[in-house]
């Protein structure tokens, strides 16, 4: 059976903003208020929903730490060359 992955991210420009998003998260702020104030992402929206995937569908280094995170684990600042992403895994089937 092919994995999938249900994740949310945070998308920003620099790694000091990513640091900073990271900070707020642990600090316990909420992931779905800051995706929307200030992810660069579409999805930020949606609090940074990205729904289902499978691999194949993101860039590599996104896929890579989303496949390796379990349920409810946040990543550490993931650089993409669309900037810098902190992944929040929702679920995984």
């Amino acid at each position: 059976m092919v994995k999938e992955v249900h994740a949310a991210h945070i998308l920003v420009k620099t790694l000091e903003e990513a640091q900073s998003v990271l900070n707020d998260l642990k600090s316990g702020k909420s992931f779905h208020g800051i995706a929307q104030a200030k992810s660069m992402c579409p999805s930020g929206k949606r609090g940074g929903d990205l729904g289902w995937f499978t691999r194949g569908k993101m860039v590599k280094e996104f896929e890579n730490a989303a496949f390796s995170m379990q349920k409810g684990e946040l990543s550490a600042p993931i650089r993409t060359p669309f900037g810098w992403h902190i992944i929040k895994v929702l679920e995984t089937r």
